[in-house]
């Protein structure tokens, strides 16, 4: 993907897109929206969402959409898709054209990645690892 100046507002990100990205980019930023409370915001130049830390993103790359979770190794059992990886507990779907999750299932996964939120913590803080909970003890 080719370094583009970060869209001002979430608004303004989704207006950038054409075709497939923003259909799909819209349906996942409404569900997740109409989930949870969550404070949508512009962070390393795409949608990110918060509640008591990052909850969630949606990346609009030329040739897919990833919508990743912090918590996502964690959520594995409600959406099969999602591939772990990178800091953290981060699992992301990679969408293709074509290729959603629907709005049931992405209102499970908001819903239960705030939940872990409240429970945990920020997945940011200092001392978070993957597999640990906040006072460093071993998560199944």
């Amino acid at each position: 993907m080719k370094k583009a100046k970060p869209a001002a507002d979430p608004q303004a990100y989704l207006a950038a897109l054409r075709g497939w990205r923003h259909a799909c980019v819209e349906a996942l930023r409404e569900a997740a929206l109409g989930s949870a409370p969550l404070e949508e915001r512009i962070k390393w130049g795409h949608l990110v969402y918060f509640s008591n830390g990052p909850v969630l993103l949606i990346r609009a790359e030329d040739e897919r959409v990833l919508f990743g979770f912090w918590r996502g190794q964690r959520l594995a059992s409600l959406e099969p898709r999602l591939e772990g990886g990178g800091k953290y507990e981060m699992a992301t779907v990679v969408l293709r054209a074509g290729e959603t999750v629907g709005k049931p299932v992405v209102r499970k996964l908001v819903k239960a990645a705030v939940e872990w939120n409240a429970s945990l913590g920020d997945p940011t803080r200092l001392g978070a690892r993957p597999g640990r909970g906040r006072r460093g003890e071993r998560v199944v």
